[in-house]
């Protein structure tokens, strides 16, 4: 039962490597570069994957789907390029898609860090993805930030987690925050809803929260703390901008 990995890129040499070696065990490993200026390609390229680049960025799902396009294995598993495979979650994929009667798809926890701390709190975690399914049963949603798998029946879950290393510091997050909330509020704005000031600010309030008291933050130590405030401001962001003109 042969299993593609596949992982979409762009300026990952950072990450890449770690994230490469923990599925050298795969049948094959597929990288979809979006034209990165570091060295993710050669690194992805001297590490054994088949690495492709395309001219033009139409969102995290569509990209995703044409890496999918790509794979030949019976099995596919995605992974961002910031995420990495523990032994133990290795042993247990290769074991459930061993079964002929098993789900055609499967939903894995995340464990992610924030500026170094793994969270256990905050709705971070067990934060379940659906990555493993067998190909031809499933693809992306075409949504371009915050995709999906779409897969066939009731996906079977997994034990073991999926390691992710989310912001490294606050730099990486100011600067994701920035990206994902603009592409947040183009995927709404395509959707046809509408924002406030007043609604922006009260739905900042409420992720504040629901992720420090609701969720527990106050549990992950002064990084919980950071993280509240981070989801605030791209939760108020992502509104505040679908509240003002498009101008692109």
């Amino acid at each position: 039962m042969g299993i593609s990995v596949v992982v979409i890129t762009k300026n990952e040499e950072a990450s890449i490597e770690r994230c490469l070696r923990s599925v050298n065990w795969a049948d094959e490993v597929i990288v979809l570069d979006s034209g990165s200026t570091d060295r993710t390609v050669e690194i992805s390229q001297k590490l054994g994957a088949r690495v492709s680049v395309t001219a033009d960025w139409p969102g995290f799902g569509r990209q995703k789907n044409r890496a999918l396009e790509k794979a030949t294995g019976d099995w596919v598993f995605s992974l961002d390029a910031d995420e990495w495979v523990t032994p133990e979650l290795r042993d247990e994929m290769l074991n459930v898609i061993s079964r002929p009667d098993g789900p055609v798809a499967f939903r894995i926890p995340r464990l992610s860090s924030f500026c170094g701390r793994l969270m256990r709190h905050s709705g971070w975690w067990p934060d379940y993805v659906s990555r493993l399914f067998r190909r031809g049963a499933g693809r992306f949603s075409d949504d371009v930030v915050h995709e999906r798998v779409i897969a066939e029946g009731k996906p079977g879950t997994l034990r073991e987690p999926i390691m992710h290393e989310t912001y490294v510091d606050l730099d990486e997050m100011l600067q994701k925050m920035n990206n994902y909330s603009s592409l947040a509020a183009q995927k709404m704005r395509h959707e046809g809803r509408k924002a406030g000031l007043a609604g922006a600010v009260l739905r900042g309030l409420w992720a504040f929260i629901r992720t420090y008291f609701l969720r527990g933050g106050f549990l992950d130590g002064r990084e919980g703390f950071m993280l509240a405030v981070a989801i605030a401001e791209g939760t108020y962001y992502r509104y505040a901008k679908l509240m003002l003109p498009d101008r692109k």
